[in-house]
């Protein structure tokens, strides 16, 4: 856990110090702008690059506000053009991938929940000469579809500590609500639980996670029906907080953890309603996905030296709540 702050510490140093050098190899005025940009100073002078973010982000899920605050923020940073799109289908994303290909964009930055269907769109990208960063999801199988780099967390290993920490919190029977089937990522992280939580019994429970409505019914009907379960484990922000209701309904006394964060999650972490969150830092995913096309793009740089480049799995609870508090406000975690 720890060891993830000090690479991400280790990344952004890097990123900060291949950006000097992109400012160094200008002259002139050029170079002190660009210099500047590096210090927080102002937009890169580079040419304008057209960036295309594509993700598999359902209607309504505020968590990847976050990840496009940090694109936003990047884009800014470097002078690009953010072209933002979206499906939860992967069969549109592929052709939404397809789009920003015959578009000729500058870079792709996109999410990969279902290589099979996502796969051979991205490696098209690649081999008609686009620059391609992954990031949130697909991180197993990003550096051999060609791409850049991937930045995000390891979902399994998230799991496996979600899967410890409900056990050395007290819990003997979890469940494990899955709000989109055909994801590997939310198998992956329900299957860490698994592992992570020996000894403890551990139930999955799908869900529709597109209606919030549905998805508080659903939870509080097995509640009601399974007496035992003493833990919900919910593997995004807006699925924790339909949780909570669904607690209240069913009468029950079972704890809630998640994973991933919004503003309202923050503050149900300060009330107690929800014990705590696994942080993906998907801002920062958001930022590093576009940084990193215009590091590549104007000096050749990359990031992660083979490897992907880990943004989390850090726990969110009472003890640093209110450090995340300040940042949450603004829209950030």
């Amino acid at each position: 856990m720890f060891r993830t702050g000090r690479r991400i510490g280790a990344v952004a140093t890097v990123a900060v110090a291949a950006f000097a050098l992109a400012s160094c190899s200008s002259s002139g005025g050029k170079q002190e702008s660009q210099a500047s940009t590096a210090a927080g100073g102002g937009q890169a002078s580079t040419p304008q690059m057209t960036v295309a973010m594509i993700t598999h982000q359902a209607p309504g899920d505020t968590f990847w506000d976050i990840i496009r605050k940090g694109a936003e923020a990047a884009s800014a940073k470097d002078n690009a053009k953010l072209e933002y799109s979206n499906d939860p289908d992967a069969t549109k994303q592929a052709q939404l991938i397809q789009a920003a290909i015959d578009k000729k964009v500058d870079g792709i930055a996109v999410t990969d929940p279902n290589t099979p269907a996502l796969g051979d769109a991205i490696k098209k990208a690649v081999a008609a000469g686009i620059p391609v960063t992954m990031f949130n999801a697909g991180g197993p199988d990003a550096l051999s579809l060609g791409v850049l780099g991937y930045f995000g967390q390891g979902e399994k290993d998230a799991g496996l500590a979600v899967g410890k920490r409900v056990v050395a919190d007290g819990g003997k029977s979890i469940l494990c609500v899955i709000q989109e089937q055909g994801q590997q990522q939310l198998e992956d992280r329900c299957g860490g639980v698994t592992t992570g939580a020996a000894g403890a019994k551990v139930e999955k429970l799908y869900v529709n996670g597109r209606d919030d409505s549905a998805v508080t019914t659903t939870i509080q009907a097995k509640l009601t029906q399974a007496k035992d379960v003493d833990w919900v484990v919910t593997l995004g922000a807006p699925m924790a907080l339909d949780a909570v209701k669904s607690v209240q309904g069913a009468g029950s006394k079972a704890k809630i953890g998640t994973f991933d964060t919004n503003k309202q999650l923050v503050a149900a972490i300060q009330s107690g309603s929800i014990a705590w969150a696994i942080d993906q830092q998907p801002y920062l995913q958001g930022y590093l996905a576009v940084d990193a096309l215009w590091l590549y793009k104007t000096n050749g740089n990359t990031l992660g030296g083979g490897s992907n480049v880990a943004t989390g799995p850090a726990f969110i609870d009472s003890k640093n709540i209110e450090a995340v508090s300040k940042f949450a406000a603004n829209g950030t975690r």
